[in-house]
């Protein structure tokens, strides 16, 4: 069993139980990225989502809904408004990052170009909006929304903290909030909402969202310096080449002495990479415990995800929301 097939076991299980939503979330998505003007716009878009990716965020979405008895329609309309806000940032962000590969393929901008990464970027966000709208729920509306400029905020956080060795851990983790865990947790809240749920539930769900994404980041970032090029999608030491402070560097920075800090300012702040430096730095995460600490930070997050659960109600997909924390941290088990 390879590390991927551990890691798609409780997304297979969720999958399962939300097969008809999802079929008409997939629908809804390939319905809506068509332009009859502009079809560049289906072309890009479908590049990637089309691509194999697990659909994890819409399918919190669908699961919280499920999981507190929500008959329907609208579920599927906001499932359908967070993936397309997902893939919107996965174009812009492989334009700020100079991306060759994403989900193990070719990137947008290197298949095309970055301005049509951008622009349909731009119009999937405002699909995104459109679909938001139609449930015709405020609150949703309102979580959504600001979820989208959170996001935002956090990339632009991360331009100027990335490469500054005063990042701390607090720092990282506003920048995680924002760019990864804020999709996570308006997915899941807005499930909660559009079924009419209690506000002690519908704090729950946000509350796991929030756990899962910070979990799920943590867990990327460690596999940028040790997965498997086919398990992450990406090459490994893109972080390091990329000039990122992520949390095993963070916290061996922390532990530095003088010429350890001389090594990360060069590299990381000054950007002058030579031969040999990532294999370093491995051996400098190595020296600091600094995965091992990262990892403990991953586990306890998980732990604080399946805890928020136990304020909703008994019921197979709670089971695997459960499940589904374990494994986002099982693959750096």
């Amino acid at each position: 069993m390879t590390v991927q097939d551990n890691v798609r076991k409780p997304l297979d299980r969720l999958s399962e139980a939300l097969t008809a939503e999802m079929e008409a979330v997939n629908a809804l998505i390939r319905d809506r990225m068509a332009s009859r003007h502009a079809p560049r716009i289906p072309e890009v878009t479908a590049h990637l989502i089309e691509a194999g990716g697990k659909r994890l965020r819409p399918m919190l979405t669908l699961a919280a809904a499920k999981l507190l008895g929500y008959p329907g329609p609208w579920h599927v309309h906001l499932a359908a408004t967070v993936e397309f806000i997902h893939t919107a940032t996965l174009l812009h962000d492989d334009v700020v990052d100079e991306s060759a590969q994403r989900r193990g393929r070719p990137t947008a901008n290197l298949l095309w170009d970055n301005k049509s990464s951008v622009l349909v970027g731009d119009y999937l966000f405002a699909r995104s909006f459109q679909l938001m709208v139609e449930p015709g729920n405020l609150r949703t509306l309102e979580i959504l929304a600001n979820a989208s400029a959170t996001i935002a905020e956090g990339e632009v956080l991360q331009l100027t903290a990335a490469q500054d060795l005063a990042t701390d851990e607090s720092v990282y983790l506003q920048v995680v909030r924002g760019k990864t865990a804020a999709l996570f947790s308006a997915a899941t809240e807005v499930g909660g909402v559009i079924a009419g749920a209690p506000d002690d539930q519908v704090q729950a769900l946000f509350d796991y969202g929030d756990a899962l994404g910070i979990s799920f980041q943590i867990v990327d970032d460690l596999l940028d310096y040790g997965g498997a090029t086919e398990t992450i999608g990406k090459n490994v030491g893109d972080d390091f080449r990329e000039r990122k402070l992520t949390l095993p560097v963070i916290k061996a920075i922390a532990k530095a002495d003088a010429q350890e800090r001389a090594f990360w300012t060069r590299t990381i702040e000054a950007g002058d990479q030579r031969d040999g430096d990532l294999e370093h730095a491995l051996s400098l995460l190595a020296r600091h415990g600094a995965m091992e600490a990262a990892r403990a930070d991953a586990l306890a997050h998980a732990a604080r995800a399946r805890a928020a659960l136990q304020v909703l109600p008994a019921h197979p997909i709670r089971d695997m929301l459960a499940d589904l924390a374990d494994f986002v941290v099982s693959r750096v088990a």
